[in-house]
């Protein structure tokens, strides 16, 4: 390599000054140059410019006729980026040469680098001349080239900041009109795909709980799609360093970096090349991290880092605010559903008393469609027997603290519609401490009334029916104790004390049954029972009271039966107790008792043709204390426990217990047990 010494040529310099006046992009300032000097020069000209990316040198190659070449000098071996890296004039022979897109024909190439500027942005070049053998300016050229090369750098980034601000601008904006995980990620991902010119994006969201960075799938390309959700620890991977350590990470060549997890690679088969992950950080809190995968042309550069940057305040805020909206939403829908399944009457008002919000069970226990409600004045539309129910109303909304709660009974329409309740109340105030709605509950007390009055008709029945055998045990005692001289009276006399003796007994075993069923002290056996012999030992004696009364006593028994588990006394109370009932209530006609396997189960059946059970009565007889309006009108005694016991023992025993039945017609009661298997 030798210098040459350059002189200046006025009529060169006027014409790169024409030529380039208007021009501001650095490849067009590099084909102009050429084509000029070697027009003006007479020699073939070339003008070198490194890719900003450090990658290949782009070459333009100018005849004095015109013709024009852009080429590719990949300079595998360095030949341009010492000299280059210089400020002096260089020549390079055809070895040198050997493996560049210059013409072989050429014998050596002159070359001056552009000059280093104080702001560094014009990227590494050189004009030059193929053949050189008149004396040319050539480092005067690229000093001269460097300004207009300076300015249409300047002009490219001033370009690129305005677009990058266009972009932030408009992600920023479109970011505070979303609430949604989904839509802030086509928001933002769109935007950087196409701006960095990355393969993909993705978005990590910290899990505070687990102390992890976990990448939502809807937070991610369609590459992920079909892959489990990707977590990191904190620390793991280059996005897990950038959540632990709050900084922003650039990687070029990730799998030269040792903070790389290359798993999801491997599980996945996407493959990473490179990555900028910046953290999204609200308050000075991380809550993820944003990345950018796959440079697609060149390398990632501190450009594309302020854009991250940039975009991730705004997106770190968006995220947290459709956090905070999904969690209201949850919360929202929590109690929408807490509230409308109560099965408490709810309801609440603004401040002015108006219904704001109110459950299925308040609708029901008022008898007004919701429709009907919403937007009224409780006090005008809700009343009360016997209570100024308005004042209560008023009172909890202008009482600051709690309220005592209100027993009555409420009507909309009519006092006979009057529902007892228990109203429940309190106010809500606002931030500045003026109450701005309350809360209404309402307990229905009907049932417990119900109760309540079944209980006291138990009581009623239980005292009647133990002072009714009680008397007659006391009589006969009495008689007794005077001593009776006929000996058949008096053994008549024992008789009716030990019968009543007998009945006062099944009372008591019957009391104590049910303590221990409600104690649940009593289970399902798991030992085998035989239930033939059952059956024979239970309709013996019940088939003889039947005959007695003169009714029809009809039994279908298809044997051999099958054995069930279970507990033997209680299945034998279960029996009894459908069969008594249906002689006690069937005052002529037949009673029919039928037992059979029915695939894995064993089904009996207890028919009568008597009294029978209205509709209303079906759906309260199985309850504790019940008695059906006709038992009572017949006048046939009982507690109220015997069919709540038998449902009780049958569904312990894993079975089912049906009724059908018609006034005046009959009934028929079905028990299905599971029987044993083998």
């Amino acid at each position: 390599m030798s210098i040459v010494v350059p002189t200046i040529s006025t009529t060169l310099f006027e014409q790169l000054t024409h030529d380039l006046a208007e021009i501001y992009d650095s490849h067009h300032v590099c084909m102009v140059a050429a084509q000029t000097l070697a027009r003006t020069t007479h020699h073939t000209a070339i003008v070198v410019l490194r890719s900003p990316y450090k990658e290949p040198y782009d070459l333009w190659c100018a005849e004095p006729d015109g013709t024009m070449e852009q080429l590719i000098w990949q300079d595998d071996s360095e030949v341009l980026a010492g000299p280059l890296a210089g400020n002096e004039i260089v020549r390079l022979d055809s070895a040198d040469l050997s493996s560049s897109p210059i013409p072989k024909t050429a014998a050596s190439v002159t070359l001056a680098p552009f000059n280093k500027t104080r702001y560094g942005s014009t990227p590494a070049g050189a004009v030059g001349l193929i053949d050189q053998r008149a004396t040319v300016p050539l480092t005067a050229i690229a000093h001269f080239l460097t300004i207009y090369l300076e300015r249409a750098v300047l002009r490219y980034r001033s370009t690129q900041q305005e677009i990058v601000f266009d972009v932030v601008n408009e992600i920023t904006l479109s970011l505070t009109s979303s609430l949604s995980l989904e839509e802030i990620f086509d928001e933002v991902s769109n935007p950087v795909r196409q701006i960095l010119n990355v393969e993909s994006v993705s978005i990590g969201l910290y899990d505070d709980t687990q102390n992890e960075l976990v990448f939502i799938k809807d937070l991610m390309e369609s590459f992920f799609q079909d892959y489990p959700a990707v977590r990191l620890k904190a620390g793991q991977g280059i996005a897990g360093w950038v959540l632990a350590n709050k900084e922003p990470l650039m990687i070029n060549d990730v799998y030269a970096d040792k903070r790389f997890f290359s798993d999801i690679d491997a599980a996945s088969g996407f493959v990473t090349h490179s990555i900028l992950a910046v953290p999204l950080l609200v308050e000075g809190e991380v809550i993820g991290v944003v990345e950018a995968i796959n440079k697609q042309v060149g390398r990632f550069d501190n450009s594309d880092l302020d854009l991250m940057r940039a975009i991730s305040s705004p997106l770190a805020i968006a995220l947290e605010n459709a956090g905070l909206h999904s969690e209201v939403l949850a919360e929202k829908r929590r109690i929408e559903t807490i509230f409308d399944n109560m099965s408490e009457g709810l309801l609440t008002t603004d401040a002015l008393g108006c219904i704001t919000t109110i459950n299925d069970s308040m609708s029901a226990l008022l008898q007004k469609e919701r429709a009907a409600l919403i937007g009224q004045p409780l006090q005008k539309i809700l009343q009360a027997r016997r209570v100024d129910i308005a004042v209560f109303i008023e009172r909890v909304l202008t009482t600051v603290g709690e309220t005592d709660g209100l027993a009555c009974d409420v009507y909309t329409d009519y006092p006979s519609d009057a529902v007892p309740v228990l109203i429940s109340a309190a106010n809500i105030k606002d931030a500045s401490g003026r109450i701005s709605e309350a809360i209404f509950v309402f307990s229905d007390l009907r049932e417990i009334r119900e109760v309540e009055r079944m209980r006291d008709d138990f009581f009623h029945n239980i005292v009647h029916e133990l002072r009714t055998p009680l008397a007659t045990i006391l009589l006969y005692a009495r008689l007794l104790r005077k001593g009776v001289k006929d000996p058949s009276k008096a053994e008549r006399f024992f008789d009716t004390i030990v019968d009543e003796s007998d009945r006062l007994q099944a009372m008591v075993r019957q009391m104590l049954s049910l303590a221990k069923m409600e104690a649940n002290e009593t289970q399902r056996s798991t030992n085998r029972m035989e239930t033939e012999p059952l059956f024979k030992e239970i309709i013996a004696p019940l088939q003889d009271a039947a005959t007695i009364k003169g009714l029809n006593f009809v039994t279908q028994i298809a044997t051999p039966l099958p054995d069930v588990f279970g507990d033997r006394d209680m299945l034998y109370s279960i029996f009894k107790n459908l069969i008594d009932n249906a002689i006690k209530f069937t005052p002529s006609g037949t009673v029919r008792v039928a037992a059979m396997r029915d695939d894995n189960m064993l089904h009996i059946e207890v028919q009568d043709e008597g009294i029978g059970i209205s509709a209303d009565g079906q759906k309260n007889l199985f309850r504790r204390f019940y008695r059906t309006k006709t038992a009572v009108e017949h006048g046939i005694a009982g507690t109220g426990l015997g069919l709540y016991m038998v449902k009780e023992g049958v569904e312990k025993h894993q079975g089912t217990l049906t009724v059908t039945s018609e006034l005046n017609k009959g009934t028929l009661f079905t028990v299905r047990l599971p029987i044993v298997d083998g």
